[in-house]
């Protein structure tokens, strides 16, 4: 996608076209790489103050019972789900994952009982197929709509609280993963206390035609910049988050990618609504038995950072191919390289050493416990 005009774009785009963003094309979207800041600076901002991202490529989608009950979307939604959607409760939102029938990652998301509906939050690139995953599976009993009139931004960081009080004064009451409607200069928004980067913060969900109006008036304050995509990568991957597309997909089930804690007892084998979604046989007998290898974190001595697609080794000569890096890259936080990746589960104890091929050589890495840095969310 190198010509621009075949890009769409975000409410926002005027908005970063005057902040002066590098503009690269992502997921079929004109998006901010970074600001004349550069992406180290935004990231460090992000860790000590607060920061603005664009986030409107991702889906919206509103999944709604025929029936006009939630609990019958929630149970609907459980069919493609290993997550408990039906005890979800009004205002709190949860992290799930649609899996095919082979027990494989088709997208993560984020679910929100609303009350009289499901909000459900989508990976960009995979939106279109969701929805026809969602439609094809659940339209006897659910209306499925992708809402294309409304923005989404995130403001993440510790000093976030701080900058939406402005606006809305019982924002400090929000824990995380609460979801308010709420109004941001006079304007009505979906907010979750929530987000990408490890750090407290909020994903505002905002009338397209009022994003520029609510994000202006966010930046206005000092404590707020704007940031770009590069910053977000590089913040999720000190905070040990997956990138659909790089750390989980169709190949990576939800236990090998150690995404256990997501599936409650209630769906596991012995819950009240156990199983039921596609690939439950593999991924509960997975639960059960363990599985072959598993997602890591993984700090590469020195400061040369290892990228994604890398290869990992058991041993400094490149003899024994045991994994892979999917996501890589130097951490402004934690001032050195880290990466993630899959290795067999005899590789996959803290602090065993392996080997990353870079350009021929055989760099040492450390496996790391994840996260890389300590989360501030506030519980």
């Amino acid at each position: 996608m190198a010509d621009t005009a075949e890009l769409q774009v975000t409410p926002l785009h005027s908005l970063h076209m005057s902040l002066g963003a590098r503009m690269v094309p992502f997921a079929g979207y004109d998006m901010p790489l970074h600001y004349p800041a550069g992406v180290m600076k935004e990231h460090l901002h992000t860790r000590t103050s607060a920061g603005l991202f664009d986030v409107s490529h991702m889906g919206q989608v509103i999944v709604r019972a025929k029936s006009g009950k939630v609990e019958d979307a929630a149970l609907a939604l459980e069919k493609l789900v290993p997550v408990d959607i039906l005890t979800l409760k009004e205002g709190r939102q949860r992290y799930g994952f649609f899996t095919d029938d082979n027990g494989g990652i088709l997208d993560d998301l984020m679910i929100t009982n609303r009350g009289d509906h499901l909000f459900v939050v989508v990976n960009a690139a995979c939106k279109d197929a969701d929805v026809a995953h969602m439609t094809a599976h659940l339209s006897d009993s659910c209306d499925i709509t992708l809402l294309d009139d409304r923005a989404l931004i995130a403001l993440q960081g510790p000093r976030a609280e701080a900058v939406l009080v402005e606006l809305w004064t019982g924002v400090s009451a929000m824990k995380f993963m609460d979801v308010r409607e709420i109004p941001l200069h006079d304007v009505p928004c979906i907010v979750s206390r929530s987000g990408y980067s490890g750090e407290d913060g909020f994903e505002i969900s905002v009338p397209s035609d009022k994003a520029e109006e609510v994000a202006n008036a966010l930046l206005a304050h000092p404590d707020c910049e704007a940031i770009g995509l590069g910053a977000r990568d590089s913040l999720r991957l000190e905070a040990g988050l997956c990138l659909y597309g790089n750390d989980i997909d169709t190949t990576t089930s939800p236990i090998e990618a150690s995404l256990d804690w997501a599936i409650q007892k209630s769906r596991r084998t012995g819950g009240d609504r156990e199983g039921g979604f596609p690939g439950a046989n593999r991924i509960l007998g997975e639960l059960a038995n363990g599985t072959t290898r598993r997602r890591v974190g993984l700090k590469p001595e020195g400061k040369a950072p290892v990228r994604g697609h890398a290869k990992l080794f058991a041993d400094a000569e490149g003899k024994t191919e045991i994994g892979e890096v999917t996501s890589g890259g130097f951490g402004p936080t934690v001032e050195g390289p880290v990466a993630m990746g899959y290795v067999p589960k005899e590789f996959a104890t803290p602090g065993t050493a392996i080997f990353a091929e870079v350009r021929g050589k055989y760099l040492p890495v450390a496996v790391a416990a994840l996260p890389f840095i300590t989360p501030t969310y506030k519980r």
